[in-house]
């Protein structure tokens, strides 16, 4: 059997709506013979008589009745398929993959992202956050569109750019009796009970390479895989840390002091990551296009956090 074109069914609609092929020829911009076989050859394949003519008048039969009730169906969701479909295409629509670090995703993306439903409310934003390492598999599987973390050695499959860079602190518990000076050198943590991250974290490695820079071994007092127990086991006054300020947000509700680092300075630098040759979904675009211009722009960031 032929198969019935979507050109037919529209023509086929048309007619019957308006129970005139001069009328319907008008409403579609096209010429009335055209039109007739188009619902003749539709006739045709489905082996029946939907319309009945005369030189004034055309009427539906019962078949004719039943076949434009499924035609409208069929024309409206072609028609609804396509407006979504466009849609997606301009960015207007879809789903952005996000994968990256848990600072940047609690401090960083909120503000972004409200501006960019806020212009696109169709659009759903996904954060898959994690640690460096997973974040950037996250990207290379492609369950990810891009990734926004910091990046040591990163697979010749990812291309990198840099977004923004936060600088190192030293957190202290309050009443600690290096909370009076105005900043601190690397050296003085390397004197304290230190606490630290996981090394699965790309924050023990800049710690790690900062003592290593100054021939200062830290061996830490207590080790702990979020930020957040860090923070409490700083508030309970079992040591110090040091942390990016982005991170700050994510210790915790407890007290704790901060300072400036010196002797080195450290800053953590974050970068948008992107899978090699992969053709990414406008909406991905779209969202990467609002990410520059908060950076073009200058927006506000935390203390202690700069655009690159």
């Amino acid at each position: 059997m032929e198969a019935t074109t979507l050109r037919q069914l529209a023509a086929y609609a048309a007619v019957a709506r308006a129970a005139s092929f001069t009328a319907a020829a008008a409403e579609m911009h096209v010429s009335q013979s055209s039109l007739s076989r188009a619902v003749a050859d539709l006739e045709r394949q489905l082996g029946v008589q939907l319309l009945e003519r005369d030189t004034r008048n055309v009427q539906l039969t019962a078949a004719g009745v039943e076949a434009l009730r499924v035609a409208e169906q069929i024309v409206t969701a072609h028609r609804a398929g396509m407006k979504e479909l466009r849609r997606y295409l301009l960015g207007e629509s879809g789903t952005v993959a996000v994968a990256t670090l848990p600072s940047v995703a609690a401090v960083l993306l909120p503000q972004v992202i409200s501006d960019f439903r806020e212009r696109r409310p169709q659009v759903a934003v996904r954060l898959l956050d994690g640690l460096e390492r997973s974040v950037l598999d996250r990207v290379l599987s492609g369950d990810a569109d891009f990734a926004i973390t910091t990046v040591g050695n990163p697979p010749e499959q990812l291309e990198h750019r840099p977004l923004v860079r936060d600088r190192f602190v030293a957190v202290l518990p309050e009443g600690h009796p290096l909370a009076d000076r105005h900043e601190l050198a690397w050296e003085d943590l390397a004197r304290q009970p230190f606490l630290a991250v996981g090394r699965d974290s790309s924050v023990r490695r800049l710690t790690d390479a900062a003592f290593a820079q100054i021939d200062a071994h830290a061996v830490p007092a207590a080790e702990a895989g979020s930020i957040a127990t860090v923070g409490g086991l700083v508030t309970a006054g079992l040591g110090v840390s040091a942390m990016p300020a982005l991170v700050l947000p994510l210790m915790g509700a407890g007290p704790v002091v901060c300072r400036p680092l010196v002797d080195p300075v450290v800053d953590r630098r974050l970068d948008i990551v992107l899978r090699v040759r992969r053709t990414l979904p406008a909406v991905t675009v779209r969202f990467l296009e609002t990410l520059e211009e908060f950076r073009l722009q200058g927006r506000p960031l935390p203390p202690g956090v700069s655009w690159a």
